[in-house]
């Protein structure tokens, strides 16, 4: 069966985070390093668009969320906890958050995007222009990089797609190069 196909058997074709049945589409839970349905979602295109633009969040909206934190899919409780983060200076959001228990890699999960930290305490990613990265984007490297512990070296104008974040330190970021994961230098990256 298909990832919709196997989504919408899920979720009764409802939204799993808000129970609407209209406009509804599958969401990759960023960064994407779980694939297929435990990295994924079907979602109307309010909450998906109020997640991808935090600007435009309805608070009231996002009070579904407390019959969908309850649920047994990992996805749906990232995203639960994701947003009751993003909204817990509301009252409301914090209560359901002190009420909700993740395991520690789930947990872990939902905070790789840092949805939940203090904007003091978050650390930001820049390219070599000054662009912000975020965990999931494409980059392509701009010199040769010659990688540790390996002969390898990476050539300039190689993509590297679906990059993580070290999120103990604001120059490191992760990706593939060919089959090899390594540790790039954000000085070195353009956002594409």
């Amino acid at each position: 069966m298909s990832l919709l196909k196997n989504l919408q058997d899920r979720s009764n074709n409802a939204c799993e985070l808000c129970a609407a049945s209209q406009n509804l589409e599958i969401y990759q839970v960023p960064p994407a390093l779980t694939a297929g349905e435990d990295g994924s979602l079907l979602a109307c295109s309010t909450c998906v668009s109020q997640i991808n633009n935090p600007e435009t969040t309805d608070a009231n909206h996002w009070r579904c969320l407390n019959d969908s934190m309850w649920s047994e899919h990992q996805a749906v409780k990232v995203l639960a906890w994701r947003m009751l983060s993003r909204l817990k200076d509301e009252g409301w959001p914090q209560d359901l958050l002190d009420m909700m228990y993740l395991e520690d890699d789930v947990l872990e999960f939902a905070k790789a995007t840092g949805e939940g930290e203090d904007e003091s305490e978050k650390t930001i990613h820049r390219d070599v222009n000054g662009v912000i990265l975020e965990a999931g984007d494409s980059v392509v490297l701009i010199k040769d990089l010659k990688v540790k512990g390996s002969s390898m070296v990476a050539k300039q104008g190689t993509a590297v797609r679906n990059i993580r974040l070290d999120r103990d330190n604001e120059k490191y970021i992760e990706g593939k190069v060919g089959a090899q994961q390594i540790v790039i230098i954000t000085d070195y990256v353009k956002k594409v």
